[in-house]
């Protein structure tokens, strides 16, 4: 057994995610990203003398489906407070936030929903603050550039318990979180443009142990691939350090991406001191349990209730039913499809195969999908179940000039004589014709080599232009051989 079987991880995880709307939490400045630095402020969000914030509603609302969305419990009296320090990006020099009376309390992310390993991480909380500007440090070899757009913006951080034990499980909880927010529609989810945001919380123990461990929380990762990696690393320095004797230090750490390594930031020997009190410009919001209820109304079927009936009541297979989820737009899609044709599977099928690897071959989403649309999926089927083209001439001839086209997919197959020929006279011709060019074959098949029927079915295929009804022509290629 080697050192590191000794030990577990316990882990918690703390995500920031902004809010997609499109003001600022207090201000009605605007959040869209990528526009030129310090545009998107004004003298309330840099905290000018006698200015007065004003709270978004659309911040309760958000924060409201998230809570109900993972089954917590939602506050009715929610104050808010100011969470002092100084920093160059934080013009005000506090962050208005929820210390005592967070939004949301309780509830749990689900994790590998569906399988043997589903596991429930629970929160402790969910609260509302504002983001701090943004530090630059690689524009300018002698200063750091700051940038303010994004002070003001609206975020949700959501605080879990240390119930994470590796980092794949921190690596699906980020997954289950971005997928829930993005199901949402409450932010786009986007940690490469800092939109979500992780800290992870990791310290280490010896298997059997009850008590924790000395933590450090590191940041820094725009991916979820990194908080894994990040994790893994601090995971095994922790243990190496115990090993030798050493003591881990409570500090926050930052990763380095290139190398896959954590680095030093800042102690945290003593407890930061925030010097919280309530913020004197926002009077407390209360949220009626009515309102609560009109906010559930508004909420979409979410990936695991999509999972109950993709299965139970369309009858498709697990691994369809998760494909089919892990996106929103790609789910939503299918249900259109599910609405003109009652072949569940067939459509799962087509929205995996060759819609999704088109989407995937030309990097575009499915609402760019302009001449592919459900209805164009469910006549494609139609003409399939009616027998006038097979799956492989649908796929691989009417598909690819679909995508293209605005014609129906009957009007492609009739343009490029590929309805199928279901006229027992003329298959009977290109049986004919197989049996001729082939009598080699036919000798073998008669002598017990049954096999060979797939590569008659083959040369009829080749010789019928992939026009002849499979079925029809199987059973007289059976007949004639016999």
């Amino acid at each position: 057994m080697s050192i590191y079987d000794k030990y577990e991880a316990v882990i918690g995880l703390e995500i920031h995610a902004q809010l997609s709307t499109k003001s600022k939490a207090y201000t009605a400045d605007s959040t869209a990203f990528g526009t030129l630095p310090n545009t998107n402020i004004s003298p309330i969000s840099l905290g000018h003398p006698g200015t007065l914030p004003r709270l978004n509603k659309k911040n309760i609302e958000y924060a409201v489906k998230l809570g109900l969305a993972v089954h917590a419990d939602i506050r009715e009296h929610n104050e808010f407070a100011r969470k002092n320090y100084f920093y160059a990006d934080l013009p005000k020099g506090y962050q208005i936030t929820q210390d005592k009376t967070p939004i949301c309390n309780n509830g749990y992310i689900t994790l590998f929903p569906n399988t043997d390993q589903e596991k429930k991480v629970n929160i402790t909380r969910i609260h509302l603050e504002e983001d701090a500007g943004k530090s630059i440090h690689d524009q300018d070899p002698f200063h750091s550039l700051i940038d303010l757009n994004r002070a003001g913006v609206s975020l949700v951080e959501i605080v879990s318990e240390p119930e994470i034990s590796s980092s794949d499980e921190a690596y699906e909880y980020v997954t289950q979180v971005r997928k829930l927010v993005r199901y949402l529609e409450i932010c786009d989810g986007n940690m490469e443009e800092g939109s979500l945001r992780c800290d992870a919380n990791v310290s280490v123990r010896l298997k059997g142990s009850t008590e924790f461990g000395q933590r450090t929380e590191t940041k820094n990762m725009n991916s979820i691939r990194n908080v894994k990696r990040a994790i893994d690393y601090e995971i095994k320095r922790q243990i190496d350090i115990l090993e030798a004797g050493g003591k881990i230090d409570m500090e926050t750490r930052s990763f380095n991406a290139v190398d896959g390594s954590t680095f030093t930031l800042r102690s945290k020997e003593e407890a930061h001191d925030y010097r919280y009190f309530p913020e004197p410009d926002l009077q407390p919001t209360r949220v009626t349990t009515g309102y609560i209820e009109e906010v559930r109304e508004t909420l979409p079927e979410l990936p695991n209730e999509l999972y109950k009936k993709y299965t139970e009541a369309y009858g498709l297979s697990e691994y369809d039913a998760n494909i089919l989820i892990e996106s929103k737009p790609i789910a939503l899609y299918f249900n259109e499809v599910c609405q003109l044709t009652k072949n569940y599977k067939a459509a799962a099928n087509w929205i995996n195969g060759p819609i999704k690897s088109h989407l995937n071959k030309n990097a575009i989403s499915i609402s760019e999908l302009e001449f592919v649309q459900p209805k164009d999926v469910a006549d494609i089927i139609a003409l399939i179940e009616e027998g006038k083209v097979n799956n492989s001439i649908a796929e691989q001839k009417i598909f690819p000039e679909k995508v293209k086209s605005n014609a129906t997919a009957l009007e492609i197959a009739e343009k490029n004589n590929l309805i199928q020929e279901g006229d027992d006279d003329a298959i009977v011709a290109f049986v004919k014709q197989v049996i001729d060019q082939n009598p080699n074959e036919v000798e073998r098949y008669k002598n017990g080599e049954k096999q060979l029927t797939g590569f008659f079915m083959g040369q009829l295929m080749r010789v019928s232009q992939g026009k002849a009804d499979p079925k029809k022509a199987n059973q007289i290629l059976r007949e004639m051989l016999n």
